[in-house]
């Protein structure tokens, strides 16, 4: 790979994943999350589960032993003009919270690219939609006014159908899957980053994220 980038994720449950496969490809990934899930990651770093074809089983990938690097912290202290792209992954409800609330008007401010697998369309990416009145659609969110900063020509998104949830037999876990593609390569294309790598083109049937002990 020629060309290093630098993600920031914001969400560390769908956001891992990504993150996982970025490093995995080279790249340098930091995801903003809760104290307990951070403390975590950076201890005992993220476990993939993918299934790759013509292997039985699940392939289990370890951030730690990645090419790239895996880091998370807190809103705090975070500059968004350091990075080369911003991967929105909260859900919608979570961008009015305080400290995440700040931190997303810092990455408008900044003008980085960015890219959303949130659980609905940022506003500002419906306004790139001919046809639709975007202001009519203010009441849907919980708090229009946070995206109020960003530049539509800025922001794209991708639809990885994540799943969160924790088995009953394994309390203190957390777990993600997707069924879907995280189509990682043609989003980012939008940004103006290509150099991308293979590594983060793999199509799971089935990924599972897993941060174990989590008690949250």
């Amino acid at each position: 790979m020629s060309t290093q980038y630098r993600i920031l994720i914001m969400g560390a449950s769908y956001g891992s994943l990504l993150g996982t496969k970025l490093a995995l490809a080279g790249h340098a990934v930091h995801l903003v999350c809760l104290p307990a899930e951070a403390d975590l990651i950076n201890k005992e770093g993220a476990i993939v589960r993918m299934p790759i074809k013509g292997r039985e089983g699940l392939v289990e990938i370890n951030s730690k032993k990645l090419p790239g690097k895996l880091s998370a912290g807190g809103t705090a202290g975070v500059t968004p003009s350091d990075y080369d792209l911003v991967a929105l992954a909260m859900q919608e409800p979570q961008y009015r919270s305080p400290g995440v609330r700040e931190l997303l008007a810092a990455v408008a401010k900044a003008k980085v690219p960015c890219m959303s697998i949130m659980n609905m369309p940022p506003l500002p990416y419906l306004k790139r939609i001919p046809g639709i009145d975007a202001e009519a659609l203010r009441s849907c969110y919980t708090d229009a006014s946070v995206w109020d900063g960003f530049d539509p020509r800025l922001l794209t998104m991708c639809s990885p159908d994540p799943q969160a949830f924790r088995p009953p037999e394994e309390k203190k876990w957390l777990v993600v899957s997707t069924c879907g593609s995280l189509r990682v390569v043609s989003n980012l294309i939008f940004t103006g980053i290509t150099d991308i790598g293979s590594s983060a083109k793999c199509t799971p049937r089935r990924s599972e994220v897993i941060f174990s002990r989590c008690d949250a």
